[in-house]
């Protein structure tokens, strides 16, 4: 529940041209899956804000599991990608707000020559609904050996339909007046013609008689 890049530690000599495989550290606030409910307290806030998913930000780190990792690993991987978290405010209250409310800048926009693939995939991991990320780390490796094969990835970009969703969802003020106008605008529409219609019948029956 708190991966970062400064719990990530490469092993290696000083200076070697090759690193050892990452070690993970500080686990003050990991949680054994499976294992029965701790003393942790239900809207407890855990983590660090701008490696944090949408669920710890909303004050549900009990609840926190995998796909916590899963996004936090994408975070990193964002930072990797882009030189800069998805998320930073200018105070860590600012940024819970953030990762709980705003979409991250896509890492092509900040830096162009991305592969579009490797941007899908760190997206895929910054998904807001845990179910939208990948199921397991496990997933999420795979997928990044398979674009450093040079092989087709798993995750798909979201379409024009997926973000019309999460725009309704992240202002559903907005969303539920913009439909109230779409709704109003066709009824006017539709009402408007009708009556265009009855006066064009009526005026054809009156040149007939």
């Amino acid at each position: 529940r708190d991966l970062k890049p400064g719990n990530i530690l490469l092993d290696g000599p000083p200076g070697g041209a090759r690193l050892g495989p990452p070690k993970v550290s500080d686990f003050g606030m990991a949680k054994r899956q499976g294992a029965a409910p701790g003393t942790t307290p239900t809207l407890a806030v855990l983590g660090t804000p701008s490696y944090m998913a949408p669920e710890q930000a909303f004050g549900r780190s009990r609840d926190a599991g995998p796909a916590a990792d899963v996004y936090a690993l994408g975070a990193v991987l964002y930072e990797l990608l882009t030189g800069r978290p998805p998320f930073r405010g200018a105070t860590p209250y600012e940024t819970l707000l953030l990762v709980r409310d705003d979409e991250p800048v896509p890492p092509r926009r900040l830096r162009p020559r991305l592969p579009r693939d490797l941007e899908t995939i760190c997206l895929k991991c910054l998904e807001k609904e845990p179910g939208q990320r990948y199921a397991t780390a496990a997933g999420l490796a795979a997928d990044l050996g398979a674009y450093l094969a040079g092989r087709p990835v798993a995750a798909r970009p979201t379409g024009r339909c997926g973000r019309l969703a999460r725009w309704a969802r992240r202002e559903p003020a907005v969303a539920s007046l913009s439909a109230m106008s779409f709704l109003l605008f066709f009824a006017l529409f539709f009402l408007v013609t009708v009556s265009w219609r009855s006066c064009l019948l009526y005026t054809s029956d009156a040149a007939d008689e």
